[in-house]
């Protein structure tokens, strides 16, 4: 195990998603700096489009990833990718979840709406369901690792909190997450218009219904899930609370902040899915 690399992951999800980091803790010692270097790279790709001016800088990097999982680059120069690959061979993990959420984010790269609710679900599923799906796979050690279902639930339920969190952020970047049927039945802006409207406001409304949703059809699917594998699954714990906060009075999704202090994704986490 390459001590320094697998350390470098740890220290990235210390900084953002600092929430990654604390749901980590909670994987038994010997297989958390695998976990660790799943979240470092979702958090690695996930970033991509936030650090390029244009679209083609960033379709450069995503390739590079591409060739790095597939041997066609030297991952070894980077610490993430390095400790990713002796993951997915130290714990027989299928490289092509992963080549699938290079791809999703390619999405992020445009300024696009996302056209519906399947197209959505499609991308979280590609985004965040398949890192809880390999996280699993972890922490089962060739056993068990129970229901894909509750991973595909699980993962779209934390995707779409995770765009609500950063709903204003990415309109700014001239991304909209929010999907056009759900912004037409509303007669709310398909643009990313930086603008609040009580049109906008009761589209984010369906869209936090649907997190809950999936968050409930995953619960339901966990009870299935080995003991063993469940610490895979505690990002989980942080929807419900993550989008209470967009429901207080006077909520404006570009001015009010949506982060759950430390303690309370600690306390989260700690009583678990």
């Amino acid at each position: 195990m390459a001590a320094a690399d697998y350390a470098e992951c740890e220290r990235l999800l210390k900084d953002n998603p600092r929430a990654q980091w604390l749901a980590s803790l909670f994987v038994p010692v010997h297989q958390r700096p695998h976990v660790q270097a799943l979240y470092a790279f979702v958090g690695e790709i996930g970033r991509i489009a936030d650090i390029v001016s244009d679209p083609m800088p960033g379709e450069i990097r995503l390739q590079w990833w591409r060739d790095a999982l597939g041997g066609g680059a030297d991952g070894q120069g980077h610490p993430v990718a390095a400790a990713l690959c002796e993951t997915l061979a130290t714990c027989r993990l299928p490289v092509q979840p992963l080549l699938d959420l290079i791809d999703a984010h390619g999405f992020d790269l445009y300024r696009d709406t996302m056209p519906d609710i399947t197209s959505l679900e499609g991308y979280c599923g590609e985004c965040f369901s398949a890192p809880l799906r390999l996280a699993a796979l972890v922490l089962a050690d060739g056993g068990d690792a129970g229901s894909a279902g509750a991973a595909g639930h699980a993962g779209v339920a934390i995707g779409i909190a995770h765009m609500l969190r950063c709903y204003a952020w990415d309109t700014s970047r001239g991304r909209m997450f929010v999907p056009g049927d759900v912004l037409a039945r509303y007669g709310a802006e398909t643009s990313a218009a930086e603008a609040s409207s009580p049109a906008l406001l009761l589209a984010l409304g369906d869209m936090r219904a649907l997190a809950r949703h999936h968050a409930g059809k995953a619960r339901q699917l966990l009870r299935g899930v080995p003991g063993a594998v469940r610490p895979a699954f505690l990002p989980l714990a942080l929807v419900e609370p993550t989008l209470r906060l967009m429901e207080k009075s006077g909520y404006d999704p570009f001015r009010t902040p949506v982060e759950l202090a430390q303690w309370r994704a600690q306390w989260a986490l700690w009583r678990g899915v």
